[in-house]
C-alpha cells in the first residue's frame, strides 16, 4: 500500500480560547502537491457512558444544543480533564451529569469525531447495574434533565431518529452488541 501520509511544512495559530484552538497548516502531500492553508481545529478529548441501571434502563441526558437549535437525548459524558484518565472521566461525567454510580465500567471503543477537521479523541464505556445515589453537579453552563428509559422505550427513540448526536450513534450500536440487547446477522 502506498504511503498517504501528509507532511507538515508550516504551521501558525489562528485562534485560540479555552474552548477550542484553529491552526492553519501547510501540507505536502506524497507527490509533492501544497495544500494552504489547510485548517484544524483542536479540541479536548471526550468520554462518553452509556449507563444502564439494575433495573435495566438506559439513563440519558436531555438538553438544549444551541448550534442546531434542538433540546437533544445524548449520553452523558464531557471533557477529560488534563491528566485524566478517560475511564475515570466516563465515570466522573456519569457522578456529575446524572447522579448515577457503577461499580462495572467497561471500555467500548473509541473513535475520531470528525478527522477531516478536528484532533480529538472520544472515548465510550458501558455502565452496567447502576445506581442512583451521588448528587449530580452541573458545570456552571449545563441546564440537563435526567431521562430513563425501557429497553423498548430506547429502541423507539432510535427508530425515531430521536437522539441527534451522530458520534453517539455508532458507539450506542456497540454497547448494545456488548448487552446482547442485539445481534448482527
Amino acid at each position: 500500500m502506498r504511503d498517504l501520509r501528509w507532511k507538515k511544512l508550516a504551521s501558525e495559530k489562528v485562534y485560540s480560547d479555552r474552548w477550542f484552538q484553529a491552526r492553519a497548516d501547510k501540507c505536502e502531500f506524497p507527490d509533492g502537491r501544497i495544500i494552504e492553508p489547510y485548517y484544524v481545529v483542536e479540541l479536548p478529548d471526550w468520554s462518553i457512558i452509556f449507563v444502564v441501571t439494575k433495573d435495566q434502563k438506559i439513563v440519558l441526558v436531555r438538553q438544549y444544543r444551541y448550534p442546531v437549535d434542538q433540546v437533544t437525548y445524548e449520553l452523558p459524558g464531557g471533557v477529560i480533564d488534563k491528566g485524566e484518565d478517560p475511564k475515570t472521566a466516563a465515570i466522573r461525567e456519569m457522578q456529575e451529569e446524572t447522579g448515577y454510580h457503577s461499580d462495572e465500567v467497561e471500555f467500548v471503543c473509541q473513535l475520531s469525531p470528525n478527522p477531516a477537521i478536528n484532533n480529538n479523541t472520544a472515548y465510550f464505556f458501558l455502565a452496567k447495574n447502576a445506581i442512583p445515589g451521588e448528587k449530580k453537579n452541573f458545570d456552571a453552563f449545563e441546564d440537563i434533565d435526567i431521562c430513563l428509559f425501557t429497553k423498548e422505550e430506547f429502541f423507539q427513540l432510535l427508530r425515531e431518529n430521536k437522539m441527534q448526536h451522530g458520534v453517539q450513534l455508532g458507539p450506542v450500536y456497540e454497547a448494545l452488541l456488548k448487552l446482547n440487547w442485539m445481534t448482527i446477522l
